[in-house]
């Protein structure tokens, strides 16, 4: 093979690789910070559906990596597999801008689309499209990249692997922070309305800069042919090791010290130790998926709590979706201290901190985090008004004229002041009775006249301008005009965010890097995509569980629902911890050479049991061919005589 054209000793191959990761994870991260809001506003679904269809998608993206793993390790290689799903990629983002313009069906101008189940029929397949190409590409990219490395260039890969870690969070910071402004934006050609098209649109533009980049390095790459799937070897075995234990079930049979050693038949022991150890740490992966169920509510639950918020900063107005880029942050200020301070800390204290007690204190900071949005929520249900649930409805009065008018609900009276409306919503449950005593008022349109009324709206208010009968336009015609305040704005601060925010990154950092850490130190040298895959699904079963509880639970209030996840998770962290506790760290790298070394010998006495077996298959087959040999001249003895009276007659 040629040597690769290099700078400063990397090949020049990985630039377009890293290049390409930043622009893919600018696009998925991008694209799925405002994904529950276009639900929620656009589509215009209810917070349980908007979450449900959320985190089903979510799921799909991390289930869909075993099948691009499968796909590119036994038919097409890594970089067909890249290239073809990046088009699939690619094709479901346009179709979702395309989805999110809503001029396309909204014929009578008015800014509301008139064919709302096309948007949805759109926006659906724009995201099965995009879970196949991000999942499908998720495991093939980064080893992709691992391959353009020689054997000696071990340091040089270890490098590339930290700044593609680095060129996934700076894509993810900054398209969280990008797209919500885009977002917020008003387009249209008939109306202006949030500019969804624009913050699905450039994350579609920047996966076709990412498939583009990636072609381009095409002759510089180093593509290795497939060459099978050790998934597919380690199901085969399992499969082999439980079919062969089913038949050999009876009690006279001697059991065995493992029911993997049920697979001794067929496949070598060296493999049949490698998938236990795997099976071993798969088992600890049971627990976990609660820990993402929480997790990844951050761009669901988290992200619809803020919209209930005030997000003035002051200099900078935060949008609710670009509260997300908190995480990002944080992690990128916590990874170092994290290694660097805190760890080195816990270990000159003496503490036995290991990899499964870290991931427990990890899954603990998440429920933390659950209780303290728990805490938010209540305190903004206590600014927020109460809309009417079940058969029951609400009124409110608004005194249009120039004198006080008593309205009587149901025998009791109202009475309103001029130009103002009754404080609160009345909620009824039955049918009413209104009476007012009659007034009437006219207002005066100025022609050709105008007045400059300005208002400051606080988040997520409602007003209504009241213009009186006795409207002059002069210089001081705004004073004139009375407010009246239907929905109350937003008073409970973004701010409050940041502790969950930081409680839930810092319980990331401290599950999730250590996670895959231990993960790749327990499992053998050729069975790390094996964990990476149980990894991932543990992922995509933490977001079923969100939305079966978001369509099963059906709970009042959005604080009990915090509540009841972070006990989940109280409960789950307990068990996982037993189960830590009872796990024994193994070295795979000790228990392969031992096999290794056991090798020869199998190998030998293998050879051996052969030899016997074909001499014991000669010995019966020459003893077959003497008894044949034998049968047959007796038989010609028999047949001679005959033969001799035939020719005399």
């Amino acid at each position: 093979m040629p040597p690769q054209p290099a700078v400063c000793g990397y090949p020049i191959s990985i630039f377009f690789i890293v290049v390409n990761e930043f622009c893919e994870r600018f696009s998925y991260y991008g694209m799925r910070a405002v994904l529950v809001l276009y639900f929620r506003y656009f589509l215009k679904w209810d917070d349980d559906l908007a979450t449900t269809i959320y985190h089903t998608f979510v799921a799909l993206c991390y289930l869909t990596p075993i099948l691009g793993a499968i796909v590119a390790d036994s038919w097409l290689g890594k970089f067909k597999t890249i290239v073809y799903l990046s088009i699939v990629y690619t094709l479901g983002q346009v179709v979702m801008a395309i989805g999110a313009i809503h001029d396309i069906t909204d014929t009578d101008r008015d800014g509301t689309p008139n064919n709302m189940t096309l948007h949805v029929a759109l926006s659906m397949i724009g995201l099965v499209l995009i879970a196949l190409g991000t999942g499908g590409i998720k495991p093939c990219v980064a080893a992709f990249g691992g391959d353009q490395f020689e054997d000696h260039q071990e340091k040089q890969r270890s490098t590339f692997f930290s700044i593609f870690y680095l060129s996934i969070n700076a894509g993810s910071l900054l398209s969280t922070i990008i797209t919500p402004i885009l977002r917020g934006q008003e387009c249209g050609i008939y109306s202006q309305q949030k500019c969804y098209p624009l913050a699905f649109g450039v994350p579609a533009a920047l996966m076709v800069v990412a498939l583009i980049v990636f072609i381009c390095g095409s002759s510089m790459y180093i593509k290795v042919a497939p060459k099978g799937n050790i998934m597919l070897e380690v199901c085969k075995c399992i499969g082999f090791a439980v079919k062969n234990r089913f038949r050999n079930r009876s009690s006279q049979i001697p059991k065995r010290e493992h029911w993997m050693d049920w697979a001794n038949e067929k496949y070598d022991k060296l493999l049949i130790a490698q998938v236990k150890m795997v099976l071993k740490v798969l088992f600890l992966y049971i627990p976990l998926p609660m820990f993402w169920a929480l997790f990844d509510q951050q761009g669901s639950r988290w992200t619809l709590q803020a919209t209930t918020m005030n997000g003035d900063f002051g200099a900078l107005i935060i949008q609710p979706d670009q509260m997300q880029t908190v995480n990002p942050i944080l992690i990128l200020a916590l990874v170092p201290i994290m290694d660097s301070c805190l760890y080195p800390l816990i270990a000159k204290c003496k503490l036995n901190f290991t990899p499964l007690k870290r991931m427990t204190v990890g899954m603990l900071m998440a429920a933390l985090a659950f209780f303290a949005a728990a805490v938010v929520q209540i305190q903004i249900d206590n600014t927020l008004p109460i809309f009417p649930s079940g058969n029951a409805g609400q009124i409110k009065y608004q005194n249009m004229a120039d004198s006080l008018v008593t309205v009587t609900l149901d025998g009791k009276p109202y009475p309103v002041p001029s130009f103002q409306a009754t404080d609160e919503y009345l909620t009824f449950d039955k049918a009413i009775t209104v009476t007012l005593n009659g007034k009437e008022f006219l207002i005066h349109d100025g022609a050709g006249a105008s007045c400059v009324y300005t208002k400051q709206l606080g988040f997520g208010s409602s007003f209504t301008l009241v213009i009186p009968s006795t409207f002059v336009l002069d210089a001081d015609c705004g004073s004139r005009i009375v407010e009246v305040e239907d929905i109350k704005p937003n008073t409970i601060h973004m701010a409050l965010q940041i502790p969950q925010y930081f409680l839930m990154t810092a319980g990331e950092v401290v599950f999730s890097v250590t996670g895959l850490e231990f993960s790749y130190s327990q499992a053998p040298s050729n069975m790390k995509s094996v964990l990476q895959a149980g990894w991932l699904l543990t992922v995509a079963v933490g977001n079923i569980i969100v939305l079966i509880i978001a369509e099963g639970a059906q709970l009042p209030d959005q604080w009990a629902e915090y509540v009841l996840f972070a006990s989940l998770l109280v409960a789950v962290c307990i068990v996982f911890a037993i189960m830590a506790y009872f796990y024994t760290y193994i070295d795979p790298a000790a228990i392969e050479a031992q096999f290794a070394k056991m090798e020869p010998e199998d190998k030998e006495r293998k050879r051996s049991l052969e030899m016997v077996r074909k001499d014991s298959v000669e010995q019966h087959d020459e003893k077959k061919r003497k008894e044949s040999s034998s049968s047959s001249s007796s038989s010609e003895d028999e047949e001679k005589p005959k033969e001799g009276q035939q020719t005399k007659i």
